[in-house]
């Protein structure tokens, strides 16, 4: 396995490189740079509904950058969103850059270092609070700065998930970003992980 200066594995897939950003798309009952808090029933719903849209065989295509707007501009889109997940709080999600010409500026930003958020596009009422009600998610897109604080999902090249242990591996990696605990062992089983794969 190698590593650019990203970070970033450099793993072959499908006879090229598949990549994916994959963490927290969305969080719950936190205010966000907006002034908006989701509650998490709402997100709940929202990310249900995206799920069931996806099932049902419907392309969900995300945008560079943040439109006003609630429709998709196909000369815009830059990624394709697989899945969304609850996880705790918090909506979590896989998206997959594909080669239009803002997806190769995603990913040219990724190769070259850059770190970049995910930021929700959807429709909904705003309270006074800044509380969310009634909120439907259009879609992701990729932004600079994100209104979630931790809405910056991580960068992996799928073929890293087919590897023996890898999809462990990335699991521990997103535990040890919170958990002090999981840091420890976190080496360790990085270590182990490499040498195997020498085997």
């Amino acid at each position: 396995m190698s590593f650019d200066k990203a970070g970033i594995e450099l793993v072959e897939a499908k006879g090229g490189k598949d990549l994916y950003m994959k963490g927290i798309f969305i969080q719950g009952d936190v205010k966000n740079q907006n002034q908006r808090v989701y509650p998490l029933t709402e997100i709940n719903h929202a990310v249900q509904q995206i799920n069931e849209r996806i099932q049902k065989g419907e392309t969900v295509m995300g945008e560079l950058d943040h439109p006003e707007e609630l429709s998709i501009n196909l000369d815009r889109v830059s990624h394709l969103i697989e899945e969304m997940t609850m996880v705790g709080r918090d909506g979590h999600g896989s998206l997959k850059i594909i080669p239009t010409p803002t997806g190769l500026i995603v990913r040219t930003l990724l190769e070259s270092g850059a770190k970049l958020g995910v930021s929700s596009r959807g429709s909904g009422n705003v309270g006074n609070d800044g509380s969310v009600s009634e909120f439907e998610i259009i879609t992701v897109d990729i932004v600079a700065q994100p209104s979630a604080p931790d809405a910056y999902p991580r960068t992996i090249y799928e073929s890293l998930f087919n590897m023996r242990g890898g999809q462990t591996m990335y699991n521990l990696a997103a535990d040890a970003t919170h958990d002090k605990v999981a840091q420890r062992y976190l080496a360790k089983d990085v270590a182990k992980f490499i040498k195997d794969l020498k085997i």
